[in-house]
């Protein structure tokens, strides 16, 4: 093959000379720095099409022998270290720029160009440094954020319970388990989503940054589930459509509490922040048809049991105002307090 010269483009720093070979696709590199000159050999892609290229250059003061260099689709990017850090006034030991050399204008700097960037960047941090002290510091920030922490590090450990619950009487009963799901897994849902109340009650108070009528929605549809549809009623309770529910609100929230946990502290684990927001995909919609699929089945057990549903919400000192309800007497009725 032809030895040729590929085209070179150079910039500096006070420390470091940064070298980029205009040779794509490059095998077979040999670059080493010898008596305080640049070998370099390869084959690519240059000016003069597939071929081996090669070039030497006399460094105008002394380097360090170490080189680190970097192969691309499109370009060899090296990079020399100088034995000491200031400017040069040119690369080379002659005065002759060598023909295949030119400057690297996208990385090219001066070194007034270098001081006014530090300068700027220096000033950007004292003036940030000014603003973080005139914002008031949060004394409950503490607090809050021990709050917050265990919080969501309780709702983890319930629904991780009624999750590994349920699993594990699922792989001993098999379909059978789906029938008792709320006889055994019902106090810990209850105390799980008394707790929620406190997601509406956070985003108003300014601990979180959630929005207060998503959070409201989520927690209402859920609570209206538990305890009137299936709390409500004892036919519900013994209805396979329970466990689908219980299932896919622990699979979700077992995966979403823990990510809160650890955006608390200033941590993530991006495993865990990809299964925070891909789960959600499928098991959210999932989790709506259940519910719609229980409150469906609700309808005509609500019919027939109106005035068991009345006794047991007095009973419990839950004062409603039911609106009419037609009967099947042509008649209506009103459920007063």
């Amino acid at each position: 093959m032809q030895l040729l010269t590929p085209h070179v483009y150079w910039a500096q720093r006070r420390g470091e000379i940064f070298l980029r070979v205009d040779l794509s696709d490059a095998k077979n590199l040999n670059i080493s720095v010898e008596e305080n000159t640049l070998q370099f050999r390869g084959q690519g892609h240059g000016a003069k099409g597939e071929n081996e290229y090669k070039f030497s250059l006399e460094f105008r003061e002394p380097v360090r022998p170490e080189v680190e260099h970097r192969s691309t689709q499109r370009q060899v990017d090296i990079r020399v270290r100088k034995q000491s850090e200031h400017w040069w006034d040119r690369l080379t030991q002659q005065e002759k720029k060598p023909l295949f050399l030119a400057p690297d204008f996208d990385r090219w700097l001066t070194e007034s160009d270098v001081e006014m960037e530090l300068k700027n960047k220096e000033e950007e941090r004292i003036n940030s440094i000014r603003v973080e002290s005139r914002v008031p510091k949060d004394p409950f920030l503490g607090v809050k954020r021990g709050y917050l922490f265990m919080y969501n590090l309780v709702q983890f450990l319930g629904f991780s319970w009624i999750f590994v619950n349920m699993t594990v009487r699922l792989f001993i009963l098999g379909q059978d388990s789906f029938y008792d799901t709320f006889h055994s897994t019902a106090d810990m849902m209850y105390f799980c989503q008394m707790m929620a109340v406190l997601e509406v009650v956070n985003p108003l108070l300014g601990l979180v940054r959630t929005a207060f009528l998503p959070a409201l929605l989520q927690v209402t549809g859920r609570n209206v589930i538990l305890f009137v549809i299936f709390g409500c009623l004892d036919e519900m309770q013994n209805k396979a459509v329970v466990f689908f529910v219980f299932y896919l609100w622990s699979c979700v929230e077992i995966f979403r509490y823990p990510f809160y946990m650890l955006g608390v502290v200033g941590t993530e684990w991006k495993l865990l922040t990809w299964l925070r927001y891909s789960l959600w995909i499928p098991l959210y919609p999932l989790g709506t048809i259940a519910e719609a699929v229980a409150v469906v089945q609700s309808l005509s057990l609500f019919d027939e049991t109106l005035m068991f549903l009345y006794k047991y919400l007095k009973f419990q000192k839950v004062h409603i105002l039911f609106p009419p309800l037609y009967l099947k007497k042509g008649t209506f009725m009103h459920c007063s307090r």
